[in-house]
Protein backbone atom coordinates (compact mmCIF):
# COMPACT_ATOMS: atom_id res chain seq x y z
CA UNK A 1 0.00 0.00 0.00
CA UNK A 2 1.50 3.32 -1.06
CA UNK A 3 0.29 6.84 -1.49
CA UNK A 4 1.76 10.15 -2.66
CA UNK A 5 3.25 12.55 -0.13
CA UNK A 6 2.50 16.00 -1.47
CA UNK A 7 4.84 17.83 0.90
CA UNK A 8 6.99 16.84 3.82
CA UNK A 9 6.28 20.28 5.25
CA UNK A 10 2.51 19.73 5.44
CA UNK A 11 1.18 19.47 8.97
CA UNK A 12 0.04 17.24 10.56
CA UNK A 13 2.87 14.99 9.43
CA UNK A 14 2.46 11.41 8.23
CA UNK A 15 4.07 10.24 11.48
CA UNK A 16 3.14 12.49 14.37
CA UNK A 17 2.26 12.38 18.05
CA UNK A 18 -0.22 14.07 20.33
CA UNK A 19 2.10 15.98 22.64
CA UNK A 20 2.61 14.86 26.23
CA UNK A 21 5.46 12.50 27.06
CA UNK A 22 6.51 10.62 30.18
CA UNK A 23 8.41 12.85 32.61
CA UNK A 24 11.89 11.63 33.56
CA UNK A 25 12.45 10.78 37.21
CA UNK A 26 14.86 13.67 37.77
CA UNK A 27 12.09 16.07 36.69
CA UNK A 28 9.65 14.49 39.15
CA UNK A 29 12.31 14.87 41.85
CA UNK A 30 13.01 18.49 40.93
CA UNK A 31 9.31 19.33 41.17
CA UNK A 32 9.13 17.74 44.61
CA UNK A 33 12.30 19.53 45.69
CA UNK A 34 10.81 22.83 44.56
CA UNK A 35 7.54 22.15 46.36
CA UNK A 36 9.49 21.36 49.53
CA UNK A 37 11.65 24.47 49.23
CA UNK A 38 14.93 22.66 48.55
CA UNK A 39 15.43 24.34 45.16
CA UNK A 40 14.16 27.65 43.80
CA UNK A 41 12.18 28.34 40.64
CA UNK A 42 15.31 29.07 38.61
CA UNK A 43 16.84 25.70 39.51
CA UNK A 44 13.60 23.91 38.60
CA UNK A 45 13.55 25.81 35.32
CA UNK A 46 17.06 24.61 34.57
CA UNK A 47 16.07 20.97 35.10
CA UNK A 48 13.02 21.48 32.86
CA UNK A 49 15.13 23.13 30.15
CA UNK A 50 17.58 20.23 30.03
CA UNK A 51 14.84 17.59 30.11
CA UNK A 52 13.05 19.31 27.23
CA UNK A 53 16.28 19.51 25.22
CA UNK A 54 16.77 15.77 25.67
CA UNK A 55 13.18 14.81 24.85
CA UNK A 56 13.25 16.91 21.68
CA UNK A 57 16.40 15.07 20.64
CA UNK A 58 14.66 11.75 21.34
CA UNK A 59 11.78 12.73 19.06
CA UNK A 60 14.18 13.80 16.33
CA UNK A 61 16.24 10.61 16.71
CA UNK A 62 13.25 8.32 16.14
CA UNK A 63 12.49 10.18 12.91
CA UNK A 64 9.59 12.46 13.82
CA UNK A 65 9.35 15.70 11.84
CA UNK A 66 7.72 17.63 14.67
CA UNK A 67 8.56 17.81 18.36
CA UNK A 68 6.81 19.03 21.48
CA UNK A 69 8.28 19.86 24.86
CA UNK A 70 6.46 16.83 26.25
CA UNK A 71 4.38 19.30 28.31
CA UNK A 72 7.23 19.02 30.84
CA UNK A 73 6.50 22.40 32.44
CA UNK A 74 2.92 21.39 33.28
CA UNK A 75 1.18 19.23 35.83
CA UNK A 76 -2.00 18.94 33.74
CA UNK A 77 -2.55 19.25 30.02
CA UNK A 78 -5.28 21.86 30.46
CA UNK A 79 -5.39 23.56 33.86
CA UNK A 80 -1.87 25.01 33.72
CA UNK A 81 -3.05 27.05 30.73
CA UNK A 82 -6.66 27.80 31.65
CA UNK A 83 -5.82 29.11 35.11
CA UNK A 84 -3.54 31.74 33.57
CA UNK A 85 -6.43 33.35 31.70
CA UNK A 86 -7.71 36.53 33.34
CA UNK A 87 -10.83 36.00 35.39
CA UNK A 88 -10.48 32.24 35.92
CA UNK A 89 -9.41 30.67 39.18
CA UNK A 90 -9.69 27.45 41.10
CA UNK A 91 -12.89 27.26 43.09
CA UNK A 92 -13.16 26.11 46.67
CA UNK A 93 -15.05 22.95 45.68
CA UNK A 94 -13.70 19.96 43.81
CA UNK A 95 -15.22 17.98 40.98
CA UNK A 96 -15.06 14.21 40.68
CA UNK A 97 -14.14 12.70 37.35
CA UNK A 98 -14.61 8.94 37.16
CA UNK A 99 -12.02 7.30 34.95
CA UNK A 100 -12.09 3.60 34.21
CA UNK A 101 -9.74 0.91 32.98
CA UNK A 102 -9.71 -2.85 32.72
CA UNK A 103 -9.19 -3.15 36.48
CA UNK A 104 -11.99 -0.85 37.61
CA UNK A 105 -12.61 2.81 38.40
CA UNK A 106 -10.05 5.53 39.12
CA UNK A 107 -11.37 8.80 40.55
CA UNK A 108 -9.68 12.14 40.00
CA UNK A 109 -10.80 15.15 42.01
CA UNK A 110 -9.47 18.40 40.55
CA UNK A 111 -10.46 21.79 41.88
CA UNK A 112 -13.47 23.18 40.08
CA UNK A 113 -12.90 26.13 37.76
CA UNK A 114 -14.65 29.38 38.62
CA UNK A 115 -15.19 32.43 36.44
CA UNK A 116 -14.37 35.08 39.02
CA UNK A 117 -13.95 38.04 36.68
CA UNK A 118 -14.01 39.07 33.06
CA UNK A 119 -12.14 36.56 30.92
CA UNK A 120 -9.18 37.99 29.07
CA UNK A 121 -5.49 37.67 28.28
CA UNK A 122 -3.20 40.17 29.97
CA UNK A 123 -0.09 38.47 28.61
CA UNK A 124 0.54 35.46 26.38
CA UNK A 125 0.48 32.02 28.02
CA UNK A 126 3.17 29.44 27.23
CA UNK A 127 5.01 31.98 25.08
CA UNK A 128 8.29 31.42 26.91
CA UNK A 129 7.69 27.66 26.79
CA UNK A 130 7.34 27.82 23.01
CA UNK A 131 10.41 30.01 22.64
CA UNK A 132 12.55 27.52 24.54
CA UNK A 133 11.12 24.63 22.53
CA UNK A 134 11.87 26.45 19.28
CA UNK A 135 15.42 27.17 20.43
CA UNK A 136 16.22 23.46 20.82
CA UNK A 137 14.12 22.10 17.92
CA UNK A 138 16.83 22.12 15.27
CA UNK A 139 15.80 19.94 12.33
CA UNK A 140 12.18 19.49 13.46
CA UNK A 141 9.06 21.65 13.57
CA UNK A 142 8.23 22.79 17.12
CA UNK A 143 4.59 22.02 17.95
CA UNK A 144 2.80 23.67 20.86
CA UNK A 145 -0.27 22.12 22.47
CA UNK A 146 -2.89 24.07 24.43
CA UNK A 147 -6.39 23.19 25.65
CA UNK A 148 -9.22 24.35 23.42
CA UNK A 149 -11.66 27.08 24.53
CA UNK A 150 -14.30 24.39 25.05
CA UNK A 151 -12.43 23.09 28.08
CA UNK A 152 -13.04 26.33 29.98
CA UNK A 153 -16.76 25.68 29.79
CA UNK A 154 -17.20 21.91 29.68
CA UNK A 155 -16.22 20.96 33.23
CA UNK A 156 -18.45 23.48 35.01
CA UNK A 157 -20.86 24.72 32.37
CA UNK A 158 -23.06 27.66 33.21
CA UNK A 159 -22.83 26.84 36.93
CA UNK A 160 -19.26 28.21 36.85
CA UNK A 161 -20.50 31.56 35.55
CA UNK A 162 -21.39 34.25 38.07
CA UNK A 163 -24.41 36.12 36.67
CA UNK A 164 -23.14 39.25 38.40
CA UNK A 165 -20.08 39.07 36.13
CA UNK A 166 -21.71 37.67 33.02
CA UNK A 167 -25.45 38.33 33.05
CA UNK A 168 -25.34 37.58 29.32
CA UNK A 169 -23.59 34.29 28.46
CA UNK A 170 -22.85 35.61 24.96
CA UNK A 171 -20.51 38.17 26.48
CA UNK A 172 -18.61 35.34 28.19
CA UNK A 173 -18.24 33.47 24.91
CA UNK A 174 -17.08 36.62 23.15
CA UNK A 175 -14.46 37.37 25.81
CA UNK A 176 -13.22 33.76 25.81
CA UNK A 177 -12.76 33.63 22.04
CA UNK A 178 -11.07 37.03 22.06
CA UNK A 179 -8.59 35.86 24.71
CA UNK A 180 -7.75 32.79 22.67
CA UNK A 181 -7.44 34.83 19.48
CA UNK A 182 -4.92 37.07 21.25
CA UNK A 183 -2.95 33.99 22.35
CA UNK A 184 -2.90 32.62 18.80
CA UNK A 185 -1.64 35.96 17.46
CA UNK A 186 1.11 36.16 20.07
CA UNK A 187 2.29 32.64 19.33
CA UNK A 188 2.24 33.29 15.59
CA UNK A 189 4.27 36.46 16.09
CA UNK A 190 6.81 34.37 18.02
CA UNK A 191 7.18 32.02 15.05
CA UNK A 192 4.80 29.22 15.97
CA UNK A 193 3.67 27.46 12.79
CA UNK A 194 2.13 24.34 14.33
CA UNK A 195 -0.47 24.70 17.09
CA UNK A 196 -2.71 21.97 18.48
CA UNK A 197 -5.92 22.53 20.45
CA UNK A 198 -6.61 19.61 22.78
CA UNK A 199 -10.29 18.95 23.38
CA UNK A 200 -11.92 16.12 25.30
CA UNK A 201 -15.39 17.70 25.26
CA UNK A 202 -16.06 17.12 21.56
CA UNK A 203 -15.21 13.45 22.02
CA UNK A 204 -17.07 13.07 25.33
CA UNK A 205 -20.26 14.38 23.72
CA UNK A 206 -20.41 11.26 21.56
CA UNK A 207 -21.18 9.30 24.74
CA UNK A 208 -24.88 9.24 25.66
CA UNK A 209 -23.99 9.14 29.36
CA UNK A 210 -21.95 12.33 29.03
CA UNK A 211 -24.76 14.07 27.16
CA UNK A 212 -27.12 13.05 29.96
CA UNK A 213 -24.86 14.82 32.47
CA UNK A 214 -24.95 17.97 30.34
CA UNK A 215 -28.74 17.79 30.10
CA UNK A 216 -29.02 17.41 33.89
CA UNK A 217 -27.13 20.70 34.23
CA UNK A 218 -29.92 22.34 32.24
CA UNK A 219 -27.93 22.80 29.04
CA UNK A 220 -28.66 21.77 25.47
CA UNK A 221 -26.66 18.56 25.20
CA UNK A 222 -27.82 17.94 21.65
CA UNK A 223 -26.32 21.19 20.38
CA UNK A 224 -23.44 21.93 22.72
CA UNK A 225 -20.87 20.67 20.20
CA UNK A 226 -22.15 23.27 17.71
CA UNK A 227 -21.50 26.05 20.23
CA UNK A 228 -17.99 24.75 20.87
CA UNK A 229 -17.21 24.57 17.15
CA UNK A 230 -18.45 28.15 16.74
CA UNK A 231 -16.24 29.42 19.56
CA UNK A 232 -13.12 27.61 18.39
CA UNK A 233 -13.63 29.03 14.90
CA UNK A 234 -13.96 32.54 16.36
CA UNK A 235 -10.68 32.05 18.22
CA UNK A 236 -8.92 30.98 15.03
CA UNK A 237 -10.48 33.46 12.61
CA UNK A 238 -7.42 35.74 12.37
CA UNK A 239 -4.67 33.13 12.41
CA UNK A 240 -1.94 33.68 9.78
CA UNK A 241 -1.97 31.55 6.65
CA UNK A 242 1.31 29.84 7.54
CA UNK A 243 0.10 28.55 10.89
CA UNK A 244 -1.22 24.99 10.83
CA UNK A 245 -3.89 24.26 13.44
CA UNK A 246 -4.94 20.78 14.50
CA UNK A 247 -7.17 19.47 17.24
CA UNK A 248 -6.86 16.33 19.31
CA UNK A 249 -10.03 14.63 20.53
CA UNK A 250 -9.90 11.93 23.17
CA UNK A 251 -12.18 10.35 25.73
CA UNK A 252 -9.98 10.96 28.75
CA UNK A 253 -6.42 9.98 29.62
CA UNK A 254 -5.29 9.65 33.23
CA UNK A 255 -3.00 6.92 34.50
CA UNK A 256 -3.97 4.63 31.59
CA UNK A 257 -7.69 5.19 32.23
CA UNK A 258 -10.50 6.84 30.27
CA UNK A 259 -13.89 8.50 30.87
CA UNK A 260 -16.09 8.25 27.80
CA UNK A 261 -16.91 5.70 25.12
CA UNK A 262 -18.52 5.75 21.70
CA UNK A 263 -17.63 6.51 18.09
CA UNK A 264 -17.47 10.00 16.57
CA UNK A 265 -20.87 9.63 14.89
CA UNK A 266 -22.80 12.18 16.99
CA UNK A 267 -20.46 15.12 16.30
CA UNK A 268 -18.87 13.99 13.02
CA UNK A 269 -20.79 15.91 10.38
CA UNK A 270 -20.48 19.28 12.11
CA UNK A 271 -17.03 18.62 13.55
CA UNK A 272 -15.32 17.60 10.35
CA UNK A 273 -17.30 19.86 8.05
CA UNK A 274 -17.35 23.07 10.08
CA UNK A 275 -14.39 23.18 12.47
CA UNK A 276 -11.76 25.38 10.81
CA UNK A 277 -8.65 23.32 11.49
CA UNK A 278 -6.17 21.60 9.19
CA UNK A 279 -6.21 18.21 10.84
CA UNK A 280 -7.81 16.01 13.47
CA UNK A 281 -5.95 13.72 15.86
CA UNK A 282 -8.48 10.97 16.60
CA UNK A 283 -8.18 7.97 18.89
CA UNK A 284 -8.94 4.64 17.27
CA UNK A 285 -6.98 2.26 19.46
CA UNK A 286 -9.82 0.01 20.62
CA UNK A 287 -13.57 -0.62 20.59
CA UNK A 288 -14.27 2.51 22.68
CA UNK A 289 -13.58 4.67 19.64
CA UNK A 290 -16.09 3.14 17.26
CA UNK A 291 -15.51 2.60 13.55
CA UNK A 292 -14.06 4.67 10.74
CA UNK A 293 -17.42 5.40 9.09
CA UNK A 294 -17.65 9.01 10.42
CA UNK A 295 -14.52 9.87 8.42
CA UNK A 296 -16.72 10.10 5.33
CA UNK A 297 -17.57 13.63 6.46
CA UNK A 298 -13.96 14.88 6.37
CA UNK A 299 -13.43 17.43 3.54
CA UNK A 300 -10.72 16.65 0.99
CA UNK A 301 -8.43 19.47 2.15
CA UNK A 302 -8.17 18.24 5.75
CA UNK A 303 -6.05 15.48 7.26
CA UNK A 304 -6.96 12.88 9.86
CA UNK A 305 -4.28 11.44 12.13
CA UNK A 306 -5.33 7.92 13.01
CA UNK A 307 -4.50 7.24 16.66
CA UNK A 308 -4.05 3.50 16.23
CA UNK A 309 -1.17 3.03 18.67
CA UNK A 310 -2.30 3.07 22.28
CA UNK A 311 -0.49 5.00 24.99
CA UNK A 312 -2.39 3.22 27.74
CA UNK A 313 -0.43 -0.06 27.59
CA UNK A 314 3.18 -0.94 26.89
CA UNK A 315 2.55 -3.83 24.50
CA UNK A 316 3.76 -2.95 21.02
CA UNK A 317 1.35 -3.12 18.11
CA UNK A 318 2.33 -4.94 14.91
CA UNK A 319 2.98 -3.13 11.65
CA UNK A 320 0.74 -5.55 9.81
CA UNK A 321 -2.20 -4.75 12.11
CA UNK A 322 -1.61 -1.02 11.73
CA UNK A 323 -1.47 -1.28 7.95
CA UNK A 324 -4.64 -3.37 7.91
CA UNK A 325 -6.49 -0.74 9.94
CA UNK A 326 -5.21 2.09 7.73
CA UNK A 327 -6.49 0.13 4.75
CA UNK A 328 -9.83 -0.25 6.49
CA UNK A 329 -10.04 3.51 7.05
CA UNK A 330 -9.50 4.15 3.33
CA UNK A 331 -12.96 2.76 2.67
CA UNK A 332 -14.23 6.07 4.03
CA UNK A 333 -11.43 8.61 3.38
CA UNK A 334 -8.58 8.92 0.88
CA UNK A 335 -5.22 7.50 1.91
CA UNK A 336 -3.56 10.80 1.05
CA UNK A 337 -5.59 12.47 3.82
CA UNK A 338 -4.40 10.09 6.52
CA UNK A 339 -1.51 10.13 8.98
CA UNK A 340 -0.54 7.93 11.95
CA UNK A 341 0.02 8.67 15.65
CA UNK A 342 -0.59 7.39 19.17
CA UNK A 343 -4.22 7.70 20.26
CA UNK A 344 -3.40 10.15 23.04
CA UNK A 345 -0.52 11.60 25.00
CA UNK A 346 1.71 9.38 27.09
CA UNK A 347 1.37 11.65 30.14
CA UNK A 348 -1.62 13.98 30.01
CA UNK A 349 -1.09 14.52 33.72
CA UNK A 350 2.22 14.55 35.53
CA UNK A 351 1.66 10.98 36.80
CA UNK A 352 1.86 9.47 33.30
CA UNK A 353 0.44 6.26 31.90
CA UNK A 354 1.41 2.73 32.90
CA UNK A 355 4.27 2.09 30.50
CA UNK A 356 8.00 2.71 30.41
CA UNK A 357 10.16 5.24 28.62
CA UNK A 358 11.44 2.38 26.43
CA UNK A 359 7.84 1.44 25.58
CA UNK A 360 7.15 5.05 24.63
CA UNK A 361 10.15 5.30 22.32
CA UNK A 362 9.36 1.93 20.72
CA UNK A 363 5.83 3.09 19.94
CA UNK A 364 7.01 6.37 18.42
CA UNK A 365 9.58 4.52 16.32
CA UNK A 366 6.91 2.05 15.17
CA UNK A 367 4.74 4.95 14.02
CA UNK A 368 7.58 6.50 12.04
CA UNK A 369 8.56 3.19 10.40
CA UNK A 370 4.99 2.23 9.56
CA UNK A 371 4.22 5.65 8.09
CA UNK A 372 7.34 5.45 5.92
CA UNK A 373 6.26 2.06 4.57
CA UNK A 374 2.69 3.24 3.88
CA UNK A 375 3.28 6.71 2.43
CA UNK A 376 6.96 6.62 1.48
Amino acid sequence: MTGPEKSNAKRPFRADHVGSLLRPQRLHQARQDHADGRIDAAELRGVEDEAIREVVKAQRDVGLKSATDGEFRRAYWHQDFILQLDGIRQGDATTTVRFQNADGVVEWQPAALQIAGKVGLSEPIFLDAFQHLASVAEGVTPKLTIPSPSMVHYRGGKTALDPAIYPDVEEFWGDLSAAYAAEVRALADAGCTYLQLDDTSLAYLNDEKQRAVIAERGEDAERQHLRYIEQINAALADRPAGMAITTHLCRGNYRSSWVAEGGYDFVAEALFGELDVDGFFLEFDDHRSGGFEPLRYVPKHKRVVLGLVTTKRGELESKDDLKRRIEEATKHIDLDQLCLSPQCGFSSTVEGNALTYEDQIAKLRLIVETAAEVWG
